[in-house]
């Protein structure tokens, strides 16, 4: 981080520590430190915020800087160090950043902490808060928790700012605005006040009391032509990886992007399918080339992972992973909408600016149409459909190669059937066992095997006839919920 002897002595100014500020000489118990960050990271939201600070070689009563004997980085805690463990220890949300600075020869260490998103940060399971210069538990403190949660609530991810106090032409570089303007099919304007113009409407840009100008976390993860250049987002970074076989034994490549969604999104997706399986397709007189996977279904499915993770989490990012026969997509976050009506729910986004401008920008599908379009993609090319499984805190989506009717799991035949009758039901038709055959590519002889299925999903309750009095043969079927 740039100018920290400035940001220590600006600090060392304040008459007293504060909610979201604490020095200590020579003190590194890790236990400690584990409950400030938590403290402190609560304290700063509670007080509009964006960091909190604990610094190292200061006296905590004159201020005077004094000097530190160690240095963050070298600590550790039972053979592990003294990052990962508070990592391992903080909840999920909790951002810190180790850094030391030499202020004329004697050394500073100071540990920037972001603010609390989404929830209070938790060391231990544990919710702590500053009272006065005292670290508290913060459920000993009902009327600061109530507020702190009002806070929360109102913090959008998007509108957190990235970078501040710079001036227009650093504000710019630190972006690919160019992207901004060619996505959106429009002409770059002429100078960099008008480029700003467009820019502070979207909210990529802010400008500030003092003249000078922030970059929002929207503009950054979208934008930022190096997402190293901003700490707490670098770790946001899409990860591709790719294995031999269908475990993760063997490594075969790996890639972390750097640069904005937005920036690299065409070429993140045309990376993904260069190392997929194709054929070529001889349709009449024209050869055409056919991925293992529909690539609208990739596209789509790597921009949800992108628009609805959960951004609080910290240290985790979307993960593209790539075995010999699937292709498995993790995203930080659980589903806002039930699984089950993932076709016919409207969708929700914990990031709608980002949803919004990236649907604008056609990086992904127009609003509700994208799960539709996987599922219709996935059955045109007779793939079973793809498994959305969800986890504590995380959401991954399975894409599955081609494979015989007879090889597909029992599970993924009925997940498959159900789909299809979603499908079927928000474009006005219904299931029949004519349609689930030709979903499956399977001829009619296999109907009695079609009709199984039929039967086990109807006494799942996930699906229901139309009409129970119909005749067998004609019987058809929508989903439960119709």
């Amino acid at each position: 981080m740039e100018n920290l002897d400035k940001l220590v002595l600006e600090l060392c100014k304040a008459p007293n520590e504060t909610p979201w500020l604490e020095f200590k000489h020579n003190n590194y118990n890790p236990e400690m430190i584990g409950k400030d960050i938590c403290a402190l990271a609560n304290g700063a939201t509670l007080h509009d915020k964006q960091f909190a600070y604990m610094i190292w070689g200061v006296d905590d009563e004159t201020h005077e800087i004094l000097g530190t004997n160690k240095n963050l980085h070298n600590i550790k805690v039972g053979g592990e160090e003294l990052e990962s463990w508070l990592r391992r220890m903080l909840s999920n949300n909790a951002n810190f950043e180790f850094h030391s600075v030499n202020m004329n020869n004697i050394q500073v260490s100071v540990l920037i902490i972001y603010n609390a998103t989404s929830r209070p940060v938790m060391f231990s399971k544990v919710e702590y808060i500053r009272v006065g210069s005292y670290t508290k538990k913060l459920n000993d403190y009902p009327e600061l928790a109530s507020q702190l949660w009002d806070k929360l609530k109102n913090i959008k991810f998007e509108e957190n700012i990235a970078k501040s106090d710079l001036d227009l032409s650093t504000a710019l570089n630190y972006l690919d605005y160019s992207c901004y303007f060619d996505l959106l099919s429009e002409a770059i304007p002429s100078d960099n006040e008008k480029i700003a113009h467009y820019l502070l409407e979207e909210n990529i840009l802010v400008k500030q009391d003092n003249a000078l100008y922030s970059i929002t976390n929207l503009g950054a993860i979208l934008f930022a032509k190096k997402l190293d250049n901003f700490p707490k987002l670098s770790r946001k970074a899409i990860r591709v990886a790719q294995y031999k076989g269908n475990n993760k034994i063997d490594l075969l490549k790996e890639y972390v992007g750097n640069r904005g969604y937005a920036v690299g999104f065409e070429n993140l997706v045309s990376f993904i399918e260069a190392l997929l399986p194709s054929k070529e397709i001889i349709d009449g007189a024209l050869r055409r080339t056919e991925t293992a996977y529909p690539s609208l279904a990739i596209r789509e499915i790597v921009a949800n992972a992108i628009i609805h993770q959960d951004f609080s989490a910290s240290g985790t990012s979307p993960i593209i992973e790539i075995f010999d026969t699937k292709i498995e997509t993790t995203n930080p976050g659980t589903p806002l909408v039930d699984v089950l009506r993932i076709i016919d729910n409207p969708p929700r986004s914990r990031n709608e600016k980002l949803a919004s401008l990236m649907r604008r920008m056609h990086i992904c599908e127009e609003l509700g149409t994208g799960w539709d379009k996987i599922i219709l993609a996935c059955e045109l090319q007779r793939l079973p459909a793809p498994k959305i499984t969800v986890y504590e805190d995380s959401t991954r989506v399975t894409l599955f190669s081609e494979k015989p009717f007879t090889s597909i799991s029992h599970e993924d035949k009925i997940w498959s059937l159900y789909l299809h009758a979603c499908i079927k039901y928000v474009q006005n038709e219904e299931l029949t066992n004519t349609s689930l055959r030709k979903r499956f590519g399977v001829k009619e002889s296999s109907s009695a095997s079609i009709s199984r299925l039929i039967s086990d999903a109807v006494s799942r309750k996930l699906i229901k006839p139309l009409d129970p009095n119909t005749a067998p043969r004609y019987m058809k079927y929508v989903p439960i919920w119709a």
